[in-house]
């Protein structure tokens, strides 16, 4: 008994006098702070770049993974640089996956592009039911009103995330739209 204990005590205090690592977000804001306290803007503001896209980069892995899984006959292929221009369209985060039929004569797209100014351009389109039916066909997905027109499937979540299907008809897409937590999407980087 005394061994076990002397054994767990001394894997214990291993752990707490071993240092805490941070992530990626946390070290650049700390380079970032430590650069600004010592007058170098320059490494300030490339550090700040470094925690953007590190910031970025968990955003979008937090909505890829809000996006559906391949239903039964189809597969699932994400999108790996679908972010990779946002920096030149002002910036946010994203996630796309194509699904695919077996024998490949279905393919669309779904994807969530968040937080970026052109995003936010469109709340007056598509943030309400009224201007959407205007334009095409609402659909409803739980309490999410989206916009169906000309093969594709469009909403602006909680005012900051543009949801898109896109490539298929309303009758392929919807199934799998119908499988997306919007709640969820509305606040995916939120504890």
């Amino acid at each position: 008994m005394t061994f076990r204990l002397a054994l767990c005590t001394t894997a214990l205090l291993s752990l707490l006098a071993s240092p805490i690592r941070a992530d990626d977000i946390s070290d650049a804001l700390q380079a970032a702070l430590t650069a600004y306290n010592a007058g170098d803007l320059s490494k300030t503001s490339e550090a700040l770049t470094l925690a953007r896209q590190s910031l970025g980069a968990r955003q979008s892995a937090l909505l890829t993974a809000l996006l559906p899984a391949a239903p039964d006959g189809y597969t699932r292929q994400d999108t790996e640089d679908f972010t990779q221009s946002f920096g030149i369209m002002g910036g946010g985060a994203g996630a796309e996956a194509t699904y695919s039929s077996a024998d490949g004569s279905v393919s669309f797209k779904l994807s969530f592009v968040a937080d970026n100014p052109m995003v936010a351009s469109m709340g007056a389109m598509l943030g309400n039911a009224q201007m959407m039916a205007m334009m095409g066909k609402v659909v409803k997905v739980g309490d999410q009103a989206l916009l169906s027109q000309d093969g594709s499937i469009s909403t602006l979540v909680n005012a900051r995330v543009l949801f898109q299907a896109q490539g298929g008809t309303e009758e392929q897409m919807l199934p799998l739209v119908q499988g997306i937590d919007f709640a969820k999407v509305g606040v995916f980087d939120t504890k």
